[in-house]
């Protein structure tokens, strides 16, 4: 029972909590780069609106939180969606959420729906731990989908996301690679 409500607790911090953001934890990347911003390379400011709602829409989903990760990729007015999610339904809301704006004729969806594993639960909610009761990385769960995301795919963390400097994502790096049950971790974390 105990374990039960942790696990609810955990989630509801993670999942349920008010959607205000900050803009740096959305990634929106052009091509190659992860984290390079669309409206940099997009021209008129009917691209930066548009870039601006894909983002907000985005970040309101209802059930959008640290152990998903979602991007995107404006091209005109095509919206490109990547990322990986635990949920089906965030995958066909972030989706159906996009097509409603005005502006978009089209949208690609490539997001990921993460396997079903209770191994692969048991791994998020004790990185989970690891991190944001980490001393000098718990300030980043103060926020209601905290910058720091993380995905966990048949054993395997990767972190995604935005620290403020190269210790943070150092200290979560080293926590995430102390998390029994793990089969390695990938950070990419950014620092802003």
């Amino acid at each position: 029972m105990n374990r039960y409500v942790m696990i609810t607790a955990a989630l509801c911090i993670a999942g349920c909590a008010d959607r205000s953001t900050t803009a740096k934890s959305m990634r929106t990347p052009s091509a190659p780069a992860p984290q390079s911003a669309s409206a940099d390379r997009m021209s008129g400011p009917s691209s930066g609106r548009l870039t601006r709602e894909v983002r907000h829409e985005l970040v309101m989903l209802p059930y959008y939180g640290v152990f998903d990760d979602l991007s995107y990729r404006v091209d005109g007015n095509t919206v490109t969606l990547m990322g990986s999610v635990t949920r089906p339904t965030l995958k066909s809301d972030a989706e159906n959420v996009v097509k409603r704006i005005e502006g978009v004729d089209r949208v690609v969806n490539n997001i990921e729906v993460l396997p079903l594993s209770p191994n692969d639960d048991q791994i998020r909610m004790a990185t989970y731990r690891a991190i944001y009761g980490f001393p000098s990385l718990n300030r980043y769960a103060m926020n209601a989908v905290p910058p720091i995301h993380i995905i966990v795919s048949n054993g395997r963390i990767t972190l995604v996301g935005v620290v403020a400097n190269e210790a943070d994502k150092n200290a979560a790096g080293l926590q995430a690679n102390g998390v029994p049950g793990a089969f390695g971790v990938t950070n990419n974390l950014t620092v802003e």
